[in-house]
């Protein structure tokens, strides 16, 4: 079971497309021979522009959508503009992710923490995934090939955390993972064609982790066109038992 490989026509879904590896995936797969649609979504129009110019190149394949992960009524809208125009969804990628923003920055001792930060991690890391999940399912209850990843971190494996530090970064990818591994449970159920995984796209060199590559090898500090290029990868590998699972950039699966 593999969704690239054996399918044509996809209609696909990218959520935080503005910037970073969501606007990878969209240049690529505008590429793509085998997908019919993409909906695109992004918070802001000051920050997506990039985005928003490939609509007049590509105004058949590509369609915006301005959408905030936290907001559920947001949400809601998104899905019906989709529905109307389409039935059924075959690859959605949610890449929206907050690691700082302004006085927002990934705690280095419990001195820091602070409930407000802590609450918007978890809103836009974890909770705005489930909504996404809930709001989607009827456009998965189909019985082609379908996949919804969403963008993880390995510093959300518990099992791996040998250095501390990023609590709120840790814990809100800790509990997307366990938000999404439980939401496979009941898609497996509702439309068992579709596989629900985590990914960890490893380090990328993006405005979340430009404070953060000093000590990142060079080896080790990918370009977005090569993670998009390694998450399809492990996308298109996937197999039928592997829904609720959490993969890294090479395909291996990661501790929880």
């Amino acid at each position: 079971m593999s969704f690239i490989k054996d399918f044509e026509n996809a209609n696909t879904l990218i959520i935080g497309a503005s910037q970073g590896i969501g606007l990878g995936f969209v240049k690529k797969l505008l590429l793509d021979k085998r997908v019919n649609k993409i909906y695109a979504t992004y918070r802001q129009q000051q920050t997506a522009e990039e985005l928003l110019s490939l609509t007049s190149e590509y105004a058949d394949k590509l369609t915006c959508i301005e959408m905030d992960i936290t907001d559920e009524s947001q949400i809601v809208e998104a899905v019906k503009v989709i529905s109307t125009q389409i039935n059924k969804l075959h690859l959605v990628i949610n890449c929206v992710g907050l690691l700082h923003d302004g006085d927002l920055q990934p705690e280095k001792s419990l001195r820091q923490i602070n409930p407000e930060n802590l609450l918007r991690y978890f809103q836009i890391n974890s909770i705005g995934a489930v909504l996404v999940a809930k709001h989607l399912l009827p456009l998965f209850r189909h019985k082609q090939p379908s996949v919804f990843a969403t963008i993880s971190a390995k510093v959300g494996s518990i099992g791996d955390n040998k250095l501390g530090g990023w609590y709120g970064y840790r814990a809100s990818k800790a509990a997307l993972n366990m938000l999404m591994r439980t939401a496979a449970i009941e898609y497996g159920r509702s439309c068992p064609s579709t596989l629900v995984v985590t990914l960890h796209p490893g380090t990328t060199d993006t405005r979340l982790s430009h404070p953060f590559q000093r000590n990142v090898p060079p080896d080790k500090l990918f370009s977005v066109e090569r993670t998009v290029t390694q998450l399809l990868t492990v996308i298109e590998q996937l197999q039928a038992g592997d829904s609720g699972q959490f993969f890294s950039w090479d395909g291996s699966k990661l501790p929880w």
